[in-house]
């Protein structure tokens, strides 16, 4: 292999002509970290799977038994590229690093990157909960959105994701048709009837006039990693980052606390521990971005309701992911229920989110 003399087209950092085989990737990884780690022996090198991951394939490359150093090597999903632009993922990992928030990126290759492995655990649900926790996650994202760029377009990605996901799953609507009846994912509401919902949900959340800013819009708990022994937490994984709703990135991530692999949306965090979560955000938030200090009550509870009603713009968004990713992805995931989960618990919240009114 040879290495690109190319540097990436966003960004400065190496660019590497290689494909990695998902199935069988060890030696095209040996190949990798002779760029990146060339002192590491290739004898010597363990490979770590991470199979939690629902978009891609994660593997943790070390050579000390306690690893004390990890390279991450992310091999991209079976057709990703049709919905998440991986370049703006390169120049957002770039970005957030230079503002100390996300780990170094080390090499681009042709399917995938290697970056920075962050020492500590990823979050659970119950964690989510613990305040001492979750003021970590509402400083951390504070921080996150703070972030400035000119090369950032001002459009929110929201609508031009439900604009991208609609339109790959518009051309055959026998083949959508096709999809449900053989994955048997019963209770999914039509694309008409979709269409019809997201442009009526449009109208409504426009008027809530939340500010746009740098987001992570996937912040669920393994993206999350906590380092008890700094008392700190880092955000990882940035493919759907971009400009975008505050009250977005907030409601998506109180959507997460339902989980993933099993969704439970009881967890749907209470009104008191969302106002706590505010109040720690906004006291941040404010002092990041050079504010009056002082957080109000009236600010918080605004940010409440701009929040839970973004909430319903997650689920039909990762409802319309999840049609696409059972349609294409390799991944063993069960996308179909997960399509129907999010699609039904938006239809539960819909009257209830839109009937709250913002404070006066």
């Amino acid at each position: 292999m040879e290495r690109s003399g190319r540097e990436h087209p966003a960004t400065a950092t190496m660019h590497l002509d290689l494909l990695v085989d998902e199935k069988e990737p060890r030696k095209d990884i040996e190949r990798l970290l002779e760029q990146v780690r060339p002192l590491w022996k290739p004898a010597e090198i363990k490979l770590k799977i991470f199979t939690r991951g629902i978009t891609n394939r994660l593997v943790g490359c070390h050579v000390d038994r306690d690893m004390e150093e990890v390279v991450l090597v992310r091999i991209y999903g079976h057709m990703t590229e049709l919905y998440v632009d991986h370049d703006t993922e390169v120049k957002n990992f770039q970005l957030l690093h230079a503002h100390h928030c996300s780990p170094e990126l080390y090499c681009t290759f042709q399917n995938g990157i290697c970056y920075e492995f962050i020492k500590g655990a990823v979050l659970d649900m119950q964690q989510l909960r613990k305040p001492s926790i979750f003021r970590l996650v509402a400083r951390a994202m504070a921080q996150f959105h703070s972030v400035q760029s000119d090369n950032y377009s001002s459009e929110p990605s929201l609508w031009t994701n439900l604009s991208k996901y609609l339109t790959l799953l518009k051309p055959s609507q026998s083949q959508l048709a096709a999809d449900r009846s053989s994955m048997e994912i019963k209770d999914v509401p039509s694309l008409d009837i979709l269409v019809t919902e997201i442009e009526e949900l449009k109208e409504h959340l426009l008027q809530m006039k939340s500010p746009l800013v740098l987001c992570h819009n996937d912040l669920l708990c393994d993206n999350i990693i906590h380092n008890e022994e700094k008392g700190e937490v880092k955000f990882i994984d940035y493919e759907y980052a971009g400009y975008n709703y505050q009250a977005y990135d907030i409601g998506n991530h109180f959507n997460e606390f339902a989980g993933v692999s099993e969704l439970d949306f009881s967890m749907y965090p209470p009104q008191q521990l969302q106002l706590e979560w505010l109040r720690s955000y906004l006291e941040m938030y404010k002092a990041c971005t050079g504010q009056d200090p002082e957080v109000t009550e009236l600010e918080v509870q605004k940010l409440y309701v701009q929040a839970n009603k973004f909430a319903l713009a997650s689920h039909l968004s990762w409802g319309l992911w999840a049609l696409l990713q059972a349609r294409y992805s390799t991944i063993d995931f069960d996308f179909p229920r997960y399509t129907r989960e999010r699609f039904k618990e938006y239809f539960k919240r819909k009257d209830e989110f839109l009937a709250l009114k913002l404070p006066c």
